[in-house]
């Protein structure tokens, strides 16, 4: 067709046209046709149609083609308006139809522009005039313009192997720079807009340059798509030569005995768990470049075993799985109702924390710690948060642990390396907000391997542990989301920064009422239950869950109580099981029946304390105590004596207590020599029990205020704090602990700091009522509120008078306390 288009060309003659004349418009979408070029056209629409019919039928086959200036402007909806002025008139060479369309054959002749629109219908036809040929205005301009673009020609024909001889030919072989830009402009897709401002160039300099820098502009782009191409070739070149690799070895363990179907089929498994989960996309790419690792290796390896664990573990890790929490408050309070009984403070402090997560979902989780003595409920209660909350939970324990890499794992590079027990908990539960209970934070160790504490520093701070690494992962794990709930006996063992990060709650013992109202709410039906009984064969009497607080048990909890629920339990359990139908009511009698005589005789209340003897109270794991500090005086002896294993502090204060003493003597009636000239013996019961702290300050120094003065200290009181040498009372902690034992006991009058005063009010109110609560703030106001009226037991003192004997004297003189303002 184009050598054919080529002789049509060589055969015609130039046809020559008026400089104005009207001519047949034919309407162009996307084309623009130039001068001297033989373009082939597709006419099918109806108005196009009728304008080249009208063409064919004048003698010279003119039709004028201009191209719409809106690309979805189609010919049988163009109008004058929609087209450019300046367009080419060319020469219908051949014309076939087929079907509903003409395919024509066109050269182009002249550039015209309209001068005036005769008709729209039935085709567009309008006047039009021929513009000059152009003209040079630069011509050194103009020949450094035509190499330029005969360069980016040979340029780009590098680049288009596959462009036909014939082209090649006709585009080297043309000298004139206007047919040479004409062309490539009919051969390149430069854009309507450009074509258009080459077609209305009036000077070959602006021509050459717009032809200059579409060519440079498409040229730009071939060297982009060449290097594209380029690299995909190299990369399809690479993974062939990695398949055909593969292949090989694949043949060569086969012929080794080495099969490998195993390894592929774990590494495609591994890979389509990867290309399915949810997760982080640091994590994800870190994945994936272990799985290729992974992929790399023989299955005999032993890195290939480290990589496929490590991949597992980080595969089920719940990165972004949450559970669905329960926002119903009513819920949650019903829920911690049924399961614990009292503790309301910790119950709202748990509903608030409820209410914040329901108005805000995105807080970070709270860090509580529980404090108290064993059996009160603290691991329980954190199974009771987890229920409430909706979430699930998950118990560590942390005592004995002294090793740091427990909870931030061991780093690959060791053998048999694991993550740490945090990371171990989360994989466990398989979501990432779960309650997690740290149990005995209180009894961490540390040594040559670390110091675990250190390590909660980090996973306990909301500020930093939304980006947690463990050593094995070494990928940051959100813990935030994350509720810690860490319990403890005491919080002197645990390090201040760590408790500075965690909300401090403590858990009193309960009293003897309280532990009744557990015993008959949760304890008796849960060990009916456990042991294999029915509701209607067993009944323990209050009096006798009463007796088993008192005498069988000695806790500040009830888990002593619970076990000695079961063992009754089980002795009744014991006569169902042989055959008898019965139904046992166990009352105090039936107690010592079947438990024995009473494990424990607690301290009571002495109905008459001699002088020098002072009712204190303690404080200890187990709960509070009641203690009798006695002292005694030693004629002729000199300094004070301790025992009892008392602590340093303890000790201190005894020392402190006499020195008190001795130096307001006279504001207390009590005559020097009496403190001077004798020796003191103090003695804390039970000797065998370890004992420091400084509450017992106040008890010492009514001991020894007692012993010097001959005053009782009143049987019915007991009494804590710290004291100074300035005569102040010093707050003390464990008030409810201390008063709950004194009340066991039978301590009706209580004396307390009176800083102290305000933690009354976590006692009961049933044994508050029984009870006489005394502030002090001096010394002098325990003494007068301690001490009976007249001394009954005068002591006796020795004293020497300058130049006579010994003399013996008996001090009775009534103590008056004389504060100095």
């Amino acid at each position: 067709m184009a050598e054919e288009n080529i002789q049509n060309q060589s055969d015609s003659t130039e046809t020559k046209t008026p400089k104005q004349f009207e001519i047949a418009i034919l309407p162009l979408q996307n084309t623009t046709l130039f001068p001297e070029t033989v373009v082939p056209l597709a006419v099918g629409r109806e108005r196009s149609i009728r304008a080249v019919e009208f063409a064919l039928s004048t003698e010279e086959k003119l039709i004028c083609c201009i191209t719409t200036i809106n690309a979805d402007v189609t010919g049988n909806e163009a109008k004058s308006s929609d087209l450019y002025q300046v367009g080419t008139i060319v020469n219908i060479k051949r014309m076939m139809r087929a079907d509903a369309t003409m395919q024509l054959i066109v050269q182009g002749v002249d550039r015209v522009r309209v001068t005036d629109w005769i008709q729209e219908e039935p085709f567009l036809k309008a006047k039009v005039e021929v513009l000059p040929d152009l003209v040079i205005v630069d011509k050194e301009e103009v020949e450094a313009l035509k190499r330029n673009i005969q360069g980016l020609v040979q340029e780009a024909l590098a680049m288009l192997p596959q462009v036909p001889p014939e082209i090649r030919m006709a585009v080297t072989s043309q000298t004139n720079a206007v047919q040479l830009s004409y062309f490539l402009a009919s051969v390149l897709d430069l854009g309507v807009e450009t074509e258009q401002k080459m077609l209305e160039a009036s000077t070959t300099d602006e021509l050459l340059m717009l032809t200059h820098a579409a060519l440079a502009k498409e040229v730009e782009i071939m060297q982009i798509r060449s290097k594209i191409a380029n690299v995909a070739q190299t990369e399809m070149d690479k993974s062939q030569r990695d398949y055909i690799l593969r292949q090989q070895m694949k043949a060569i363990q086969k012929e080794l005995g080495e099969d490998d179907t195993g390894e592929k089929a774990e590494a495609e498994q591994l890979r389509e768990r990867l290309e399915t989960a949810d997760l982080p996309d640091e994590v994800r790419k870190e994945a994936e470049r272990e799985l290729k690792r992974m992929e790399q290796l023989p299955q005999a390896a032993p890195d290939y075993h480290v990589i496929r664990t490590y991949l597992e573990y980080v595969l089920e890790l719940p990165w972004k799985k949450s559970s669905e929490e329960k926002l119903d408050l009513a819920e949650a309070r019903k829920i911690l109702d049924e399961d614990h009984y009292g503790l309301e403070d910790i119950k709202e402090r748990i509903l608030e924390s409820l209410a914040v997560i329901k108005l805000r979902p995105d807080s970070k989780s709270p860090i509580i710690l529980f404090v108290g003595p064993p059996g009160v409920g603290k691991t329980s209660l954190g199974r009771s948060i987890a229920r409430a909350l909706g979430r699930e939970f998950e118990r560590m324990s942390l005592g004995g642990m002294r090793d740091e890499a427990e909870l931030r794992g061991h780093r690959r590079t060791y053998i048999g390396s694991m993550p740490g027990r945090i990371i171990q908990s989360l994989r466990r539960v398989g979501v990432n907000n779960p309650v997690m209970m740290l149990d005995e934070i209180d009894k961490l160790g540390n040594d040559y391997r670390g110091d675990p504490s250190a390590a909660l520093l980090e996973i306990l701070d909301p500020q930093q542990n939304n980006s947690f690494r463990d050593h094995y992962l070494d990928l940051p794990f959100d813990l935030s989301k994350v509720f810690f709930i860490a319990t403890a006996n005491q919080l002197a063992p645990i390090p201040a920064p760590l408790r500075d990060r965690m909300e401090i709650i403590q858990l009193a013992g309960y009293s003897d009422m309280e532990k009744l109202n557990i015993a008959k709410q949760y304890l008796v039906p849960r060990q009916i239950k456990e042991n294999g009984l029915k509701e209607n064969q067993i009944e323990i009497t209050d009096d006798a869950i009463n007796l088993l607080t008192g005498r069988y048990t000695r806790e500040a909890g009830v888990r002593q109580l619970e076990r000695t629920i079961g063992n009754l339990a089980r002795k009744v359990a014991l006569k169902v099981a042989q055959g008898d139908e019965m139904h046992e009511t166990i009352t105090p009698t039936e107690v010592k029946k079947y438990l024995g005589a009473p494990r424990f005789y607690p301290e009571k209340a002495r109905e008459e304390n001699p002088a020098g003897v002072a009712t204190g109270m303690a404080w200890t794991e187990m709960g509070g105590e009641v203690l009798f500090i006695e002292a005694t005086a030693l004629p002729g002896g000199s300094g004070l004596t301790l025992t009892g294993q008392l602590g340093d502090v303890m000790k201190e204060s005894a020392q402190a207590a006499r020195s008190y003493l001795w130096s307001h003597a006279a504001e207390f009636n009590i005559p020097t020599n009496a403190i001077k000239e004798n020796g003191v013996h103090l003695h804390v019961p039970a000797g065998a029990i370890p004992k420091d702290g400084p509450s017992a300050g106040v008890t010492m120094a009514s001991a020894l205020a007692s012993l010097y003065t001959g005053r009782k200290v009143r049987s019915d009181t007991a009494m804590t704090g710290e004291i100074t040498l300035s005569g102040l009372v010093f707050p003390v902690g464990g008030i409810k602990e201390k008063v709950l034992a004194a009340h066991r006991a039978g301590i009706r009058r209580i004396i307390l700091p009176d800083r102290n005063e305000a933690d009354t009010e976590e006692i009961p109110e049933d044994v508050l009522k029984e009870l006489e609560i005394i502030p002090a703030m001096r010394v002098s106001d325990v003494l007068n509120a301690a001490l009976e009226t007249e001394a009954t037991e005068p002591m006796a003192v020795n004293y020497r008078i300058p130049g006579a004997e010994t003399v013996s004297e008996k001090s009775n003189e009534p103590l008056i306390a004389k504060e100095k303002s």
